[in-house]
């Protein structure tokens, strides 16, 4: 018997130590587990729990207007509708037997379709998702897929969105349903009042109301605003806890972008751009209206366009591979994103190269024979015959090739090189809208003497619009690179209904060009105007300097026959600029494809519009104005009274000296050009001097009938020469003559670059 309880006693030890052992192994994997779960899975769990016993709603901010220079609204966010479920509350509504309904209730849920519950089972969501889709239009599979949200958990959601930006007519028919739970409120949606109005700068956005492209998309962050949220504690039975607070964050509204454009200058470069786009035939117009002293845009404008309204309405128009690559080449902004070898045009990027290196001068002398031959090839001036011997200016003037080749040899590539990007090309120019391209600049280790030719006449090299123009802006201005830009400046309204600016626009500038060569290269390009390629942007009275190109375009890496893009760029006043424009025409198909004759005609009208604008604009200030210059009229002869009057058409003012009844005599003398508003001096006085001298106007631009007329009225006979506008006059503008002297003038029709 002894040794039997000796043997138990050991089976139990070793029983209790092998529990033992279970026992520690479980309590081992139980700790492991649960500090798994309090350690490594805290945030996962925690977050599942706070999604039961919480309810959280997003509410969207309104986002912020875009606004023209002058506070014209371009975008905003219209009042529209949204519907949402609460979840919870149409649960307890579906729940409901026959005996929980009134009357009232039975009766409208006949009258709108809603099946009515059989004793006490409830509805499902079958019942209700039709009705709910017939009254908004949508499909009944979405409408259920909401009603049956669940959360990443899979527990049932608190709330869903169902649809938003709906119109006042749907809302009322989703309301009249009275569904316990289906939330109808004010919403917002992006409205572009003026539909295809700057609709590549203002650009558009996704249904939530994010920007897609342009302004919309380039300050998103600052229009978006920041969404509210509250946030709701539930009990068991997903319904708010009477006794607790919700945490509730209003939301804070979009800033408003003010933009540097000009509505009414935008009209006119919309028109202009219509215009051409029909006449032309071409594939697309682009015109950049721009403020050289401060690089702020003030249009622009490409055709076609599309409405940000509908943002994706009339993709098919446009080649592409799908229906998404139509849509991205409708909404490019081709004055932005696009580049092409800009011809003629960066003539003025030569020429100022071989002034401010004192390189050149007005001497300098030029020989075009039609063509040079250099580095193996043999480029030819657009005038096939030759220009003969020139002078500086006259290059410029007569957009010579030959002569631009001989002064790019003058400058050398290195120095060449140099200031081509020092005026910015090869490189972002920076201004605020997406997706700016860079445009290629051989770099000069690489430029032969061939390469040296030809990009000192516009080929080789490629540019985008907005680029060039930044150059084209130092011109004007004196030498100064300025930042282009579309925005102005960030603002929104405190609490007390107080503008309060948040951002204005700081461009960055550069030096690049002295004051002097710039003036004296402007008075050159003031001669394309009057007696070269851009004769056609001639208007009376106005200092206008220009420069027309017609580039053979690149496609796959060969210039294709037939295919041109022709360009005028063009400043006023030239002593002071005021305003740039540059007037793109990419393939013109109407039988003219030369600049001349297809990108300079849009330009006068538009200048035009312009001047017509700042001077009625800023008629009580001196700021903005474009004063148009006025031929002194011969009013000597005439009684007081007619002369006051001839002169009060020509928007002149006037002194009178004597009593006398008739004007003997006047300072300055008749042919002299003055500003609009200057004082004329009459004299009457019985023993005035009375004489024949006239001040020989400059008639350079003039049409043969307009300078004919013009110096018949001051006594001076005209022999003309040749046809088209007045190119050249043998007597100097300004010089002092007699009434009967000839003046022979020469005109011009030529012109094709």
């Amino acid at each position: 018997m002894k040794k039997k309880n000796y043997k138990d006693r050991a089976k139990m030890r070793q029983r209790m130590s092998i529990a033992a052992f279970a026992l520690t192994i479980v309590f081992v994997i139980l700790t492991l587990r649960l500090s798994y779960i309090m350690i490594v899975k805290r945030a996962d769990y925690a977050a599942r729990a706070e999604e039961q016993w919480t309810s959280e709603v997003k509410i969207d901010a309104i986002r912020g207007r875009i606004l023209d220079r002058n506070g014209k609204e371009l975008a905003v966010s219209a009042n529209v509708y949204r519907v949402d479920f609460d979840l919870n509350s149409i649960r307890a509504y579906l729940s409901r037997g026959l005996k929980d309904l009134s009357k009232t209730e039975i009766e409208h849920m006949k009258s709108v379709g809603i099946p009515i519950p059989s004793g006490d089972d409830g509805l499902k969501t079958d019942d209700i998702a039709p009705v709910i889709a017939k009254a908004l239009d949508l499909d009944v599979d979405k409408v259920k897929d909401k009603l049956e949200t669940r959360l990443p958990s899979g527990a049932k959601a608190g709330s869903a969105t169902l649809i938003r930006r709906i119109e006042k007519e749907q809302a009322d028919k989703v309301k009249d349903l009275n569904i316990s739970g289906v939330l109808v409120s004010p919403d917002t949606k992006r409205y572009y009042p003026n539909n295809n109005f700057l609709s590549h700068v203002l650009g558009s956005t996704n249904v939530d109301g994010k920007g897609l492209t342009g302004v919309e998309l380039q300050y998103n962050s600052y229009l978006s605003g920041i969404p509210g949220m509250k946030i709701a504690e539930l009990d068991k039975n997903n319904r708010d806890l009477p006794y607790t607070i919700s945490q509730f964050t209003a939301p804070v509204n979009g800033k408003d972008v003010t933009l540097t454009i000009d509505e009414n200058i935008q009209n006119f470069a919309e028109k202009a751009a219509t215009q051409a786009y029909n006449d032309t035939k071409a594939k697309a117009v682009s015109i950049l209206v721009m403020d050289p002293k401060t690089g702020e845009v003030l249009a622009m404008v490409n055709k076609p366009d599309f409405d940000p309204n509908n943002p994706r309405d009339g993709a098919d128009k446009f080649d592409g591979a799908n229906s998404d690559d139509k849509v991205q080449k409708m909404w490019r902004n081709r004055l932005v994103n696009d580049t092409f070898e800009p011809g003629s045009i960066f003539k003025v990027v030569t020429a100022i190269t071989g002034l401010e290196e004192n390189i050149v001068n007005k001497d300098s002398k030029f020989y075009c024979g039609g063509s040079l031959k250099v580095g193996g090839i043999t480029p030819k001036c657009w005038r096939t015959q030759g220009h003969g011997a020139e002078v500086f200016p006259d290059i410029i003037q007569n957009s010579c090739n030959v002569g631009f080749m001989e002064l790019g040899a003058m400058i050398g590539k290195e120095k060449l090189c140099e200031y081509i990007n020092k005026f910015g090309f090869g490189k972002a120019s920076g201004i605020d809208l997406p997706g700016e391209a860079k445009g290629i600049v051989k770099p000069v280790d690489k430029v032969s003497e061939a390469d040296l030719a030809t990009i000192s006449f516009g080929q080789t090299n490629t540019v985008n619009s907005v680029q060039y123009m930044t150059a084209f802006n130092a011109i004007a201005n004196g030498g100064t690179l300025i930042q282009p830009h579309v925005m102005k400046e960030i603002t929104h309204e405190d609490e007390n209904n107080v503008n309060i600016v948040d951002e204005a626009f700081k461009p960055k500038t550069t030096t690049v060009a002295s004051t002097e060569k710039t003036a004296e290269l402007r008075s050159y390009l003031e001669r394309v105007i009057t007696g070269g390629s851009g004769t056609g942007t001639f208007i009376e009275g106005y200092h206008i300097g220009g420069k027309t190109g017609t580039a053979q375009k690149v496609i796959d890496g060969r210039y294709q026959e037939g295919k041109y893009i022709s360009s005028f760029v063009g400043m006023a006043p030239v002593d002071d600029p005021k305003i740039t424009m540059m007037v793109t025409i990419d393939e013109p198909s109407n039988g003219a494809y030369y600049a001349a004759q297809v990108a300079v005609p849009p330009a006068k009208p538009l200048f035009t519009d312009i001047f017509n604008y700042l001077n009625n604009k800023f008629s009580d200030e001196n700021m903005g104005q474009i004063t148009r210059d006025v031929i002194i009229p011969e009013v000597r002869g005439m009684k007081v009274d007619d002369a006051k009057k001839a002169l009060k058409d020509a928007k002149l003012d006037f002194n009178i000296d004597g009593d006398g009844e008739s004007v003997v005599n006047l300072t300055p003398y008749p042919g002299y050009s003055v500003k609009e508003g200057s004082k004329i001096n009459l004299y009457t006085s019985s023993d005035g001097t009375n004489n024949n001298n006239v001040v020989m106007p400059d008639v350079r631009g003039y049409s043969k009938e307009d300078a004919n007329t013009l110096l018949k009225k001051l006594g001076i006979v005209p022999a003309f020469e040749g046809s088209g506008a007045v190119s050249e006059q043998d007597i100097s503008q300004g010089e002092v003559i007699t009434k009967g002297t000839t003046v022979k003038l020469t005109l011009s029709s030529d012109y094709k670059d």
